[in-house]
């Protein structure tokens, strides 16, 4: 791994890596850019994301691809009604020695792809929620920590409900991120078409390693952040809870719970990267700004009153911006 004398060496290093990242993964992935972007953000902070979208928008594929380009360890886990939480986490069996011993489940690798995640019951939803806080798992009183740097990247169908389990709000919080996918344009999808109906398979090349996502890790939380930023980032917080004095009429009037102290540590850390992947080496509110949909987007419920008048929660948001 490259050794940088100084942090503004550094930042200016993961710039360059992220622009290399986007070209790499634009070779598979068409017309996805602020999605790319996201991802990517969430891995420099060490976060987990939640990827939202209707069938073929690549979403397996993206994850896929984020993880060659960054030559990580990948295990992709299919969630069905009867899964089982020693299916992701692993059991402990019995050897030929009658010796009790413990056999690694899916969870054991740095991106773990969690693919139609709320299709299993709660109890195996609930088998990854120690792994994303802790990074660790508990098995027969036994701690095992998990390779690092680790990520869940769990993706979702907005549009069949038949046959899911919502996901718990503790585990909805432990996702930094919600992404949700759209449809391409006219034009990425002709590019699209062009690429997946021939016989030719773009070749990746590997960008980061393992070390280097680590130290950027790091660096991520060095960055300097004004307190005007900081305050900016915690108010939007507050403004989203109901019964906060900074809550406005509008989170009063349309809100049912607003977003927990988590989000506002989201948006800051958020922000920072936000700021580095662009060529800043402090963030700004626009940062902020920037992050705070994705951030925000699953941690706010809305009144019976919101849904009756039509009211999303990305509308909410961007009032309160």
């Amino acid at each position: 791994m490259t050794t940088f004398k100084t942090d503004v060496e550094a930042a200016n290093a993961l710039h360059e890596a992220y622009k290399t990242l986007n070209k790499e993964i634009g070779k598979v992935i068409v017309g996805q850019e602020d999605v790319v972007r996201l991802v990517l953000t969430a891995i420099f902070c060490e976060a987990h994301c939640l990827l939202v979208g209707v069938p073929g928008l690549a979403k397996t594929l993206l994850i896929q691809t984020v993880s060659k380009v960054l030559d990580l360890s990948f295990n992709r886990i299919q969630f069905t009604p009867d899964l089982m939480p020693s299916d992701i986490l692993g059991s402990e069996t019995m050897d030929k020695d009658r010796n009790l011993k413990f056999v690694k489940g899916a969870i054991f690798a740095n991106i773990i792809l969690a693919d139609e995640i709320n299709r299993t019951p709660p109890k195996t939803q609930a088998a990854l929620l120690e792994a994303m806080q802790e990074y660790a798992v508990t098995i027969g009183g036994q701690h095992y920590p998990l390779p690092r740097p680790f990520f869940v990247l769990a993706t979702q169908n907005p549009i069949e409900q038949e046959g899911t389990y919502p996901l718990p709000e503790a585990q909805l919080d432990r996702f930094m991120l919600n992404i949700w996918l759209d449809y391409p344009s006219y034009k990425a999808e002709v590019d699209i078409v062009k690429n997946t109906t021939s016989d030719t398979k773009p070749q990746l090349s590997t960008i980061l390693h393992s070390a280097e996502i680590t130290y950027f890790q790091h660096l991520v939380r060095r960055v300097p952040i004004a307190d005007n930023v900081v305050e900016y980032a915690v108010k939007l917080a507050h403004k989203t809870r109901p019964s906060s004095e900074l809550a406005p009429d509008l989170s009063k009037q349309y809100l049912e719970w607003g977003a927990g102290p988590r989000a506002s540590q989201y948006l800051v850390l958020g922000a920072k990267c936000n700021a580095l992947i662009n060529g800043k080496y402090s963030p700004d509110i626009e940062d902020v700004r920037a992050i705070a949909i994705p951030v925000l987007r699953h941690r706010i419920v809305r009144n019976f009153k919101a849904e009756a008048e039509g009211f999303t929660v990305e509308n909410i948001i961007k009032q309160l911006l």
